[in-house]
């Protein structure tokens, strides 16, 4: 069969595409074409046709190459089995469906001759939220988180069948957990897998059902974990804490806890990365002479020197004060921003002594604010 259109353009990509987007693009369009989607379409039928051949030379680093290099001649052809043969290609392009779907959609072929195999029980995954201070961020800290979760019944150990009893192999797909099912296409033989409706994939069943956890091998109770709260870890962060989740349906592999961080604000503690950012008020004397003042850092007060001369939203670096870098003993600054706070209320000594510093420094300002009489004389005049 002759194949005029560009395997790219077949594929929708470009021809820089990665794996991973060959994956994507034949991904969806073989769900879209594949003939058991588009019975007695010949049309989607030979485009189907198509795109695998384009996809199974692409996804091949030394196909590619020499279809890049020569063209379709160069690689049809290639690799192993003839029309119908072992190798799963019954179009004979040398492309094996079977490796194909096997890739895509985990063994359950839709008939290209393999049997779905079921794997092992797992548990499903859980999510908890954990809050934290900054400072317990910064740092690091083990943190007890108390749960309610699936754990395996203790009466029967998880397999959920009464003491005294065991499981027995499901007489309907004998322990695989598949069922499967043959019909007749234009391809040949087609051949479905399902999971099993007696035993639900599970490949046993049980007659006497445990009567604590009733045949599924696990209860929900209330337990402790620690979690480790690695340091330098930021608001919104997640932990995952492998086989702490819910235990499986009778026996198998227990699922993962995620723990999400939520990390506490505080009142003049701000992060940004790895620096930590600080407000710290200052009289129009302070800033003109200089002074120290004390901030609130992670460890304790740190006492800033603010220089004379000082103008408002100047920051001050304080090296080494920050939060440590995640798994890193480095660590950030603390940025010390300076506000130069203006009185809003003066004695008349203050403002005297304002107004004679003004005169000095040879200033402009307002005049003093006269009372009521002063107003009225004035007026008059």
């Amino acid at each position: 069969m002759s194949v005029a259109t560009d395997y790219y353009e077949l594929l929708g990509v470009g021809r820089d595409a990665t794996d991973e987007e060959l994956k994507r693009a034949y991904r969806r369009l073989a769900r879209e074409l594949h003939p058991d989607a588009n019975p007695g379409d010949a049309e989607a039928e030979e485009r189907f046709k198509q795109v695998t051949l384009a996809y199974e030379t692409l996804r091949d680093p030394e196909r590619r190459q020499r279809y890049d290099m020569f063209g379709p001649d160069a690689v049809r052809g290639t690799g192993g089995g003839g029309p119908g043969g072992a190798g799963g290609d019954p179009f004979g392009f040398g492309v094996n469906l079977g490796d194909i779907f096997e890739t895509f959609f985990g063994g359950q072929q839709g008939g290209f001759g393999a049997t779905a195999r079921p794997g092992a029980r797992r548990g499903s995954d859980a999510e908890v939220f954990l809050d934290l201070t900054l400072a317990e961020a910064a740092f690091g800290a083990e943190k007890d988180l108390t749960v309610q979760l699936p754990v395996a019944c203790d009466a029967c150990g998880g397999s959920g069948a009464r003491a005294g009893t065991t499981p027995t192999t499901c007489p309907d797909c004998r322990g695989t957990g598949q069922v499967q099912r043959v019909r007749q296409s234009f391809l040949g033989q087609m051949v479905t897998s399902s999971p099993c409706g007696r035993c639900h994939g599970l490949g046993e069943v049980i007659a006497s059902p445990c009567p604590d956890c009733r045949g599924e091998g696990r209860r929900t109770r209330e337990r402790t974990l620690t979690a480790e709260v690695p340091a330098g870890v930021d608001d919104g962060a997640t932990l995952r804490i492998s086989g702490a989740g819910p235990a499986a349906l009778r026996g198998g592999v227990p699922g993962d806890l995620y723990v999400h961080l939520r990390v506490a604000a505080e009142a003049n503690l701000r992060r940004a990365g790895t620096d930590l950012l600080a407000n710290v008020p200052v009289s129009i004397a302070q800033a003109a002479l200089g002074t120290s003042v004390e901030v609130e850092g992670l460890e304790g007060p740190i006492t800033v020197d603010i220089p004379a001369g000082v103008q408002s939203g100047s920051v001050i670096r304080i090296g080494g004060q920050g939060v440590p870098r995640l798994r890193s003993r480095h660590r950030g600054d603390l940025l010390v921003t300076v506000d130069v706070e203006t009185p809003t209320k003066l004695s008349k000594e203050e403002e005297e002594l304002l107004r004679h510093l003004a005169q000095l420094r040879g200033e402009e300002v307002a005049p003093p604010d006269q009372g009521l009489l002063s107003k009225i004389r004035s007026s008059f005049r």
